[in-house]
């Protein structure tokens, strides 16, 4: 079977977005007027690439708290806006301020995310390694790092049923 143009332009594409819950958690974005932020401040280009080149307007990701007492998954963000330039990297005054970026050679993107839903508990990282199914998830790998990365449909599913339990 062949998808049509039409298809592949409403096909969903998963990610998961990390932030430390000291910096920016699940909580803060709740807050917010339309419980909606841009999500600045990514200063790897492989994530920079991913945000740029493959998030549409409609996916979805896990919010994800990590470098915490309990990292893991927190909750559902839809993308709502499309990358755009960081304004962060222009503004000396600025946490992530780069001074290698200007107006001209904008190097950092970020995409504006809204809270879909909160989860009732932590999905904790040491509960998804036990996981069937979950084993060759990006967050999983030995190494992964990424603050942005994306996430297998297959995957997704899983932890979305973890979450509904």
């Amino acid at each position: 079977m062949q998808l049509t143009t039409q298809e592949i332009s409403n096909t969903v594409n998963y990610w998961l977005f990390k932030s430390e819950p000291d910096a920016f958690s699940i909580d803060d974005l709740a807050a917010m007027r339309a419980r909606r932020d841009h999500w600045d401040g990514i200063r790897n280009y492989q994530a920079r690439n991913l945000m740029r080149d493959q998030m549409k307007k409609g996916d979805l990701g896990f919010f994800y708290h990590s470098s915490c007492k309990v990292p893991g998954v927190v909750g559902i963000v839809e993308i709502v806006k499309e990358a755009y330039p960081d304004h962060t990297a222009l503004d000396p005054d600025a946490k992530y301020f780069d001074p290698k970026s200007s107006a001209e050679n904008q190097r950092w993107c970020m995409v504006d995310v809204k809270l879909k839903e909160k989860f009732a508990s932590v999905i904790s990282l040491q509960s998804l390694k036990g996981v069937k199914g979950l084993d060759d998830m990006v967050l999983l790998q030995k190494g992964s790092r990424l603050s942005v990365q994306p996430v297998a449909k297959k995957h997704w599913d899983i932890i979305v049923r973890l979450a509904a339990k």
